[in-house]
């Protein structure tokens, strides 16, 4: 917490007259910027739409009169000369108010002449545009590893005071629990190791779950992340062999020991290719491969019918990314996020350049963050990419996913009948390879399940010839669909890595 309240010292000394703070907790952002101004020997005063302007450091008194509104706060303000600082909880949304945008502007032309400086939280939104320039931006991050470390610490030694605490962590155990604690408000990580400790008097690896349960509600709550448990045993992968040797020899590059070795970490693939044949599978494997946290990014509910808040899900987003960092953030179908956002006018005139906006956002993410957040885009229809994120050096790599070889396909039946308690040694999966020619994985995984639930009804075990009379029935994608992945195949060829 040092370096935060160091870094807000630097803000009022600069002479910074408003400072945005995004934050989403607004009791720790107060309770540092206190902090901040009590090391200058300064005064705070609050204000919020429920208790309107008041002093709360290094004394606290009553409601100003005549501050309930924002209008009457900013007035008062203006024409108090004590060098002060102020912190303003809900005045962004009130800043429609009559009189309120230019009062704004007064303040800050007055606050730079000398110490004063406003703290406006915006923990939902920003400045409208056009006061933008008068304010500097500050993110309040959530906290790093060391700070989950040391903040652990402290409330298992608080809690002691009350009762014998037992501390039943292995390294490793220790490590996981942390790791699952990243991207946790303060009081949620607080929250979860005093629920832990009280509920049985000790913190131990059954504690794990109860911190990654409370961080999927936490990223549900967000609408637009979702946190995908990783499985202790990975199911097999049949085929893409060039992409798991890719994976392979990169599994330790966002380790700090890789840092230290000269490399920088890996920023991401794009799999672009046929519906079905295991993209988002490879989503998964490569956080089970790499032992990483895997967070999934809902793309229909990055947008919002209100004005900045599709901006505000995609920015919240990929803070959260940072602050799990190192994980993987997986963006599913990522076309379907974007199509409109291409260079040229279409896009704009349809959603009023919305789509080009958040395109930008994503652009400047990938090029800028330096933490070790591996990005995996997927996408079945390259048409509909904008031709500026194909451009050399946005990802590590581009491959390209085709339906599976004869091999693979063999692999493939092997690891489903496997799955489904059956001897794939029972049956010629040579057979069912050369019969399923054109079928992408997960037509043949159905292919299985439709055979068995045949055989079910018919109170009998499942036989080589079930699964051929499903495959003979089915017309799969590669004939419904087979100029389009033509078409696919073409653009691919000397554009991609293939996969397989």
């Amino acid at each position: 917490m040092a370096h935060l309240v160091e870094d807000l010292v630097r803000l009022i000394q600069t002479r910074h007259a408003i400072v945005t703070l995004q934050t989403v907790e607004e009791d720790f952002a107060a309770r540092t910027v206190r902090e901040a101004a009590l090391a200058m020997h300064m005064p705070v005063m609050e204000w919020s739409v429920s208790d309107g302007l008041h002093r709360v450091a290094p004394d606290t008194c009553g409601l100003m009169a005549g501050t309930e509104t924002l209008t009457g706060a900013l007035r008062f303000m203006r024409g108090n000369d004590t060098q002060m600082v102020y912190v303003l909880k809900d005045a962004i949304r009130h800043l429609n108010a009559p009189a309120a945008e230019r009062l704004l502007r007064d303040v800050a032309a007055d606050f730079a002449q000398d110490r004063r400086t406003v703290f406006m939280f915006a923990p939902g939104g920003e400045l409208p545009a056009a006061l933008r320039p008068l304010a500097v931006p500050y993110e309040l991050a959530l906290p790093d590893a060391d700070e989950i470390y040391k903040l652990v610490r402290k409330t298992v030694r608080d809690l002691s005071l009350a009762g014998e605490v037992v501390v039943d962590l292995d390294r490793v155990q220790l490590q996981r629990f942390l790791a699952n604690l990243c991207g946790l408000t303060r009081m949620e990580i607080i929250q979860v190791v005093a629920e832990a400790v009280l509920s049985d008097g000790r913190l131990n690896a059954d504690d794990i779950g109860r911190a990654i349960e409370l961080k999927r509600q936490r990223l549900r709550q967000t609408g637009v992340l979702d946190y995908v448990p990783v499985l202790e045993a990975f199911p097999s992968v049949g085929g893409m062999k060039a992409l798991r040797r890719w994976l392979s020899l990169r599994a330790k590059a966002m380790t700090p020991e890789a840092r230290r070795y000269g490399l920088e970490s890996p920023r991401g693939v794009l799999l672009l290719g046929v519906q079905g044949c295991g993209k988002s599978l490879m989503a998964r494997f490569v956080a089970f491969k790499w032992k990483l946290p895997l967070l999934r990014m809902d793309v229909g509910a990055l947008y919002d019918k209100y004005v900045g808040e599709s901006e505000r899900h995609l920015r919240t987003a990929f803070g959260t990314a940072s602050a799990m960092a190192p994980c993987v953030l997986w963006i599913d179908e990522i076309e379907k996020a974007f199509a409109s956002a291409g260079t040229g006018p279409a896009g704009a005139v349809s959603d009023g350049g919305l789509s080009q906006r958040m395109f930008g956002q994503l652009l400047t993410w990938m090029q800028d963050h330096k933490d070790p957040v591996f990005l995996v885009a997927t996408a079945n229809d390259v048409t509909a990419l904008p031709p500026e994120l194909m451009r050399k050096g946005r990802f590590d790599e581009v491959f390209f996913v085709d339906l599976p070889s004869a091999d693979a396909r063999r692999e493939i039946f092997r690891i489903h009948l496997a799955k489904r308690k059956r001897d794939p040694a029972a049956f010629d999966l040579d057979a069912l390879a050369e019969a399923s020619g054109g079928f992408s994985g997960s037509e043949i995984e159905q292919a299985v399940v439709a055979a068995m639930y045949a055989a079910f009804a018919k109170d009998r075990e499942l036989t080589q010839e079930d699964i051929s009379a499903e495959l003979a029935a089915t017309r799969p994608l590669s004939v419904l669909m087979a100029e389009r992945i033509d078409n696919l195949r073409a653009w691919a060829e000397g554009r991609c890595v293939k996969a397989n």
